[in-house]
């Protein structure tokens, strides 16, 4: 199984489990309130919600077990409504079974049970059919899906845009084409944009948002044009999908899957569990709801200090690049004067940093409350709204300017098949006292290749530590 289709059966489990459990959960709340009259003592509210957990308990066990939503996304209504029937019938049977043996002296309503019924199953029915439109209709076509690039020939290219597209996979948007066979650069092809060909692969992939690549060429190509094409992408952190004869190329390390009926080969330096990934997302919206609480609480008095000092916006705004070329406003507090971006081309030949980033002690263009702010990461404060917002992560890698990111080339592109962070491996050995733009990226494939949740607790522990003692920070 290739790496979006991890990802997405973790989304589809997870998110069915989740709302499942609400629903089950909500019908008891209803049946308890419609037969009592509200969810005081007389109800026995408790005995109620115990069947609830019971029911949720067997339901994720009966999930488990039968794997009775492996077909969710592809069944019709009817088929639908008999699914939902079927698990809750079943387990809500055996819960009130199960609460009839361990509480006789206070058996459950029958009407209360019969209300739960009705209402968990309409409810569950629900929510599958709003969670089934969401995922295809609208994050489908959303920035968060995985955007496939397809690299083919002009003869192959509308009959596997047609396929993929009919094969009903909500995480797999088609995004861009590449025609290896002749130049139909700027044309469009059952709507796909056509974005380059043989002679500027890599620079399709860097202009472009790619997750993935699709690649089917007939066998006329040769093994060793194809292997440089997987090079190309795989350089960049982009998983390719080869449509091949399985006796082609080595399977070693490569995990071999299907694309709306298509036979493919994954290639990635990299193999995120995407179960960790969730969990590394619900840390990332719970530690920027507690940044943006203390931003908000310090606003007012760095605000007014940024302003006494010098005229101008409080929060900088600047186009950043995040994950597999997207592109999104960074915030922070403003640290320097409004015609900073002016004055970096006079200052460029003083910068300390060799290769594509620029550092400089005692920059001229930085306030002296921005000095302050930076010696003590103030100004980064605004960027958990970006945290929030999922461009970026509480732990990740440096996002860098679209001037920096247009210089990058494979190898540097790398560093972006993550989502960036506000702190990561470079800030925590060093920062400002790195002062090899290569050592940067050692450390961010470092963070890339060896990363786990254990990993991002460390490194935000050691920023912690960084920020108290002001080490390498400029």
């Amino acid at each position: 199984m290739n790496r979006i289709y991890k990802k997405t059966n973790v989304i589809k489990t997870y998110g069915l489990i989740l709302i499942e459990l609400i629903a089950v959960m909500a019908a008891v709340l209803i049946a308890v309130f419609t037969r009592f009259g509200g969810l005081g003592a007389e109800g026995n509210l408790d005995i109620y919600i115990q069947f609830g957990i019971i029911e949720a308990a067997l339901l994720l066990l009966y999930s488990t077990l039968t794997d009775w939503n492996r077909d969710f996304f592809i069944r019709g209504y009817f088929k639908e409504i008999l699914a939902v029937i079927k698990s809750l019938g079943l387990t809500g049977s055996f819960a009130a079974f199960v609460m009839f043996m361990i509480q006789k002296d206070q058996p459950l309503s029958r009407t209360v049970l019969a209300i739960y019924i009705s209402s968990a199953i309409t409810l569950t029915f629900l929510f599958h059919i709003l969670f089934k439109e969401y995922m295809l209709k609208v994050y489908r076509k959303g920035t968060n899906s995985d955007k496939m690039m397809l690299v083919t020939t002009s003869d192959r290219a509308a009959g596997i845009i047609r396929r993929i597209k009919g094969a009903g996979e909500w995480n797999c948007d088609i995004g861009s084409a590449v025609i290896m066979d002749k130049d139909m650069t700027g044309e469009e092809i059952e709507g796909i944009p056509v974005v380059g060909g043989a002679d500027d692969l890599m620079e399709a992939g860097t202009r472009n948002i790619v997750d993935s690549v699709f690649i089917s060429l007939p066998k006329e190509v040769s093994i060793e044009k194809i292997r440089d094409i997987i090079y190309i992408f795989e350089s960049m952190g982009v998983v390719c999908n080869y449509d091949i004869g399985l006796d082609e190329i080595n399977l070693e390390g490569k995990e071999a899957g299907t694309i709306a009926g298509y036979s493919v080969l994954s290639f990635s330096l990299q193999n995120l569990d995407y179960r960790r990934l969730i969990i590394k997302r619900i840390f990332d919206i719970l530690g920027s709801i507690i940044g943006i609480i203390f931003t908000v609480i310090l606003f007012p008095f760095i605000a007014v200090a940024i302003r006494l000092e010098s005229k101008g916006p409080v929060i900088f705004r600047q186009e950043r690049i995040g994950r597999n070329g997207r592109r999104f406003m960074i915030y922070k507090f403003r640290s320097m004067y409004t015609d900073a971006e002016e004055k970096l081309d006079e200052l460029k030949d003083r910068n300390e940093v060799k290769g594509l980033m620029f550092k400089m002690s005692d920059d001229p263009r930085v306030t002296r409350v921005g000095k302050f702010l930076r010696r003590t990461s103030l100004d980064e404060l605004p960027q958990f709204f970006n945290i929030l917002k999922g461009d970026m992560s509480l732990v990740g890698t440096r996002p860098p300017t679209v001037e920096e990111y247009e210089q990058y080339d494979a190898h540097y592109k790398r560093r972006l098949s993550i989502t960036p962070g506000l702190t990561g491996m470079w800030q925590v050995n060093g920062r400002s006292d790195i002062t090899d733009f290569d050592e940067v990226v050692k450390l961010d494939l470092e963070y890339i290749d060896k990363w786990s949740l254990a990993l991002d607790v460390k490194i935000l522990l050691q920023t912690f530590g960084a920020v108290f003692f002001k080490r390498g920070s400029k």
